[in-house]
């Protein structure tokens, strides 16, 4: 039975090597179906991401399904969101599953590229650190349906919050051209940022044990620095790539608004009000000010503000796409930063 279930478990991780390679050739092909407008390019890449998508999920009820087995029938407590691993493969699982139904439902391809470059970057990465192989007994400090629910829905939350922080760029993208602007600023910023995390996981793919969390750091910070300046340098040339995406201003913001919208409201739920009941229960109170907890209620905060200032009309639809931008870097921070960088009681995640 143990044999089975391993064998099970790694076809699930192979599944997902296969998975985030699919992402990465869809990202290439929505590249050159946005350069050269060729309907049957476009047709492969839809094909392709949905493919992979579709592994993608086989690889992850697999796992839940092993999970099950090992839990002896706990249904909720089997979902496999309980490590780095897991999180970061639902995490990528989610925003591809979310990007094939907006392209569904709105039949525009150019969030593709975006999408599927991030899902394909965190499948490879998750499918290359620790041991996806294992299986293990939830931790005294997990067993709580309580806390699955928070981790579920939390990542749910920031699949949204990164689906909209996709449509913000492109906005700005289509709308900003003075370089003095802070839009402009920050969205090139933003765009440095995501290439230099694709980078720097792919690296630490390549580099295995002799990668460490200072030398991430610095390559992080160069790639960033480097490729802020090459956004911020060519930036307007973006202006030209995605004139003709399909989607005109007004709506490319109105993508943002909602997803923020939807986001904030299960984060609310799921990250706030889930995660404190769950702290009561199993640390006895409902908030202690842990890293992860105080990270979490300032991308609550910034992201309360976006809705206030968006829904008061006090503020132009360009700094809306703004914060919606800086929530996303708080969202990373929250999301990978604080568990890589900072010390706390969420550690046990790791």
């Amino acid at each position: 039975m143990v044999e089975t279930m391993n064998n099970m478990v790694l076809i699930s991780s192979k599944m997902v090597v296969t998975a985030s390679l699919l992402y990465l050739l869809a990202m290439v092909l929505y590249i050159f179906f946005i350069i050269f407008k060729n309907k049957k390019v476009g047709i492969a890449a839809s094909v392709t991401g949905i493919i992979g998508f579709s592994l993608h999920f086989i690889s992850f009820i697999i796992r839940w399904i092993e999970f099950y087995d090992l839990s002896n029938g706990q249904i909720l407590r089997s979902i496999p969101i309980t490590n780095k691993y897991e999180s970061l493969m639902f995490f990528a699982l989610l925003l591809s599953g979310f990007y094939v139904v907006l392209e569904y439902k709105t039949k525009n391809k150019s969030l593709g590229v975006f999408a599927f470059a991030i899902s394909g970057s965190f499948a490879l990465f998750i499918s290359a650190i620790g041991a996806p192989s294992d299986l293990n007994l939830l931790v005294p400090a997990l067993k709580s349906n309580w806390l699955l629910a928070h981790v579920s829905l939390s990542f749910t939350a920031y699949v949204c919050f990164t689906v909209a922080a996709i449509a913000a760029i492109l906005y700005l993208i289509k709308t900003v051209d003075n370089k003095k602007r802070y839009s402009y600023i920050i969205y090139t910023f933003v765009l440095g940022v995501l290439v230099s995390v694709i980078i720097t996981l792919i690296i630490n793919i390549i580099l295995g044990e002799k990668a460490n969390t200072i030398n991430m750091m610095i390559i992080f910070v160069f790639f960033t620095v480097s490729f802020f300046i090459i956004f911020y340098q060519n930036g307007l040339s973006l202006k030209n790539l995605f004139k003709d995406i399909g989607f005109d201003a007004d709506t490319i913001e109105a993508i943002t608004y909602k997803f923020i919208a939807v986001g904030f409201a299960i984060f609310t739920i799921g990250g706030m009000v889930f995660g404190a009941i769950w702290a009561e229960v199993a640390w006895g109170r409902f908030w202690s000010w842990d890293s992860k907890e105080s990270w979490t209620f300032i991308t609550w905060i910034i992201y309360g503000l976006y809705l206030h200032g968006r829904l008061s009309n006090k503020w132009s639809k360009e700094l809306a796409a703004t914060v919606a931008l800086i929530g996303l870097l708080s969202t990373i921070f929250t999301f990978l930063g604080v568990n890589l960088l900072i010390a706390g009681l969420h550690s046990y995640g790791s």
